[in-house]
This record gives C-alpha cells, structure tokens and sequence, in this order.
C-alpha cells in the first residue's frame, strides 16, 4: 500500500527503537529478562506495527496496524515511566525518549485521521 522508507512516521518509530536499545543498555543485568525485555517488545512492535501496516490492502487495515502501534507506544511510555522512577533511567533521556514517543502518538492520531478514521484512545485523552 505503501512505500515504508519514504513513511515519516516510520522512519520516527525505527529511530525511537534505536534511542530505547542504547538507553537501556545500561540497565542493570538483573532487569534484562524484566523491564529491558518488555521495553524493547514494545518499542520494536511500533516500527513493526506501521510496517506491517503499511503492507496490507486497504486504509481500515492499515488504521488496525496504526491503532497496534499506538497501543505500543502507551505500553512503552508507561515502561520508561516506571524505569525513570526506579532510577534506572536518567531524567533527561528518559524526558528525550517521552517527548519522541508523545509526537508518534501525535503523528499517529493525526494519520489515522486522514485515512478517516479516530484514534480509539482520542475518547480518553486528546493529543494535544
């Protein structure tokens, strides 16, 4: 449906994945089977969620792939959330990484809205 490389709000994603594999590099090894697992599952399932997305046959599927993405980037923000209060993640990547991850969601609101359709998170909290 898409040519994925010249999509911006994938091209985003796979360098937000980027910046989350080299902040959580540092964590401890005690958190490599816990929270480093879980947040890599998520950042990565953005990127991927748009790809796959962007490969199917029609905008109600690629807005069911967006939506998956979207779901992600949340469970991701909660992740670095929850590292940033563990202290296992320094307040000024963990705010760059936020900041990144609230304009995906913006940008993903935003594209679902021109393939016609809302984001299903838009009736608990606008994007702002």
């Amino acid at each position: 449906m898409n040519n994925l490389k010249d999509l911006k709000i994938w091209n985003k994603a796979v360098d937000l994945t980027t910046e989350v594999y080299e902040a959580t590099s540092s964590f401890p090894a005690e958190e490599r089977f816990g929270l480093v697992s879980q947040i890599r599952r998520a950042a990565v399932s953005i990127p991927s969620n748009i790809a796959e997305g962007a490969g199917r046959n029609s905008a109600r599927e690629f807005s069911h792939f967006l939506g998956m993405a979207n779901g992600s980037s949340y469970e991701l923000q909660t992740q670095l959330i929850i590292s940033s209060k563990l202290n296992l993640l320094n307040h000024e990547v963990s705010e760059r990484l936020l900041g990144h991850i609230e304009e995906l969601q913006k940008m993903t609101y935003s594209f679902l809205t021109t393939l016609g359709f809302k984001s299903q998170s838009s009736d608990l909290a606008s994007p702002n």
